[in-house]
């Protein structure tokens, strides 16, 4: 049976999407508070707007965040920090930004507007929306002594990348959308991250976490272990129990396979270029090169 996940456009009764939410964060706290605050908005306005409205949130973060932190040395010891106020802003505006994504499916619903149209919009925003808020929370640590380097960024950034095509990867294969737990709870946290950070400053981040283990390892680590201990093996152990099911959408090697190729060649592309630039372009324009990386894939997805 299942819930539906937060990210889901199509309708219940649609048989061409389904997906399926064991998250406890998500199912407990977050849906009930998706399904009041769904209840605001008139039954006029159209899903795919607060789709989009979301999203043009995250994108207005990384706009804010390249205006106070173009180079990302905004939050090293001896640079002029981003002030307190935009991290307040930044925060709340990621919240809203999460809530809306929750809620443009249950409108859709709530309205009988479901479409393959919505899906394909929803989703396609969402595997744009991966390079702004990876990006933007790099700001809180950023490059330097005290942060991660910027091609230690582009590797998680590409974690987070293959994270969300290996959930879409399954729907193509299995037929259903196993919402990993890992977007909610990244998604709180982050917010979190950034009220926080306006109270206490970035100076607090540079402080070691646990013994020389750095906040700035943390960060690193939670990506990292989110991918490798929750995504990948439920995407793999989903797809297993499809194949074993006998209830595989694709058969031959190829066709199970083929939504990874273009992905895969994209990284490997764009690692090439990094290494044999002329003109070391991740470390003169990283936050340009995050873009076309993120927008390429997005294109891709």
């Amino acid at each position: 049976q299942g819930f539906l996940g937060p990210n889901c456009v199509f309708g219940v009764s649609g048989s061409q999407y389904s997906a399926v939410d064991s998250n406890p964060l998500s199912l407990y706290v977050m849906h009930p508070f998706w399904n009041a605050i769904v209840k605001i908005f008139p039954t006029w306005l159209a899903p795919n707007l607060i789709t989009f409205s979301g999203f043009l949130l995250l994108v207005f973060n990384f706009f804010l965040m390249a205006y106070f932190d173009p180079d990302f040395y905004a939050s090293a010891p001896d640079h002029q920090h981003v002030p307190n106020a935009v991290w307040i802003v930044v925060g709340l505006l990621n919240f809203m930004a999460y809530t809306l994504d929750g809620v443009d499916g249950k409108q859709a619903r709530r309205t009988n507007s479901s479409t393959p149209l919505g899906e394909l919009f929803d989703h396609g925003l969402d595997s744009w929306a991966c390079v702004y808020f990876v990006v933007t929370v790099y700001s809180t640590f950023g490059r330097g002594s005290t942060g991660v380097s910027v091609f230690v960024l582009y590797l998680l950034l590409w974690v987070v990348l293959f994270s969300f095509i290996l959930s879409h990867w399954e729907k193509y294969n299995t037929g259903i959308l196993f919402l990993p737990w890992g977007y909610d709870i990244s998604q709180v946290t982050i917010s979190i991250v950034y009220i926080v950070t306006a109270f206490v400053g970035v100076e607090a981040w540079y402080a070691p976490f646990l013994f020389n283990f750095l906040y700035r390892d943390l960060f690193t680590a939670m990506i990292i272990a989110c991918a490798l201990t929750v995504t990948l093996p439920m995407s793999l152990y989903n797809f297993y129990k499809a194949y074993k099911n006998n209830s595989l959408k694709h058969h031959s090697v190829y066709e199970i396979l083929l939504p990874l190729v273009s992905p895969v060649l994209l990284f490997l592309l764009c690692t090439t270029w990094i290494f044999m630039s002329p003109t070391d372009i991740l470390e003169v324009q990283p936050r340009l090169f995050y873009f076309m990386v993120g927008t390429a894939f997005a294109n891709i997805s």
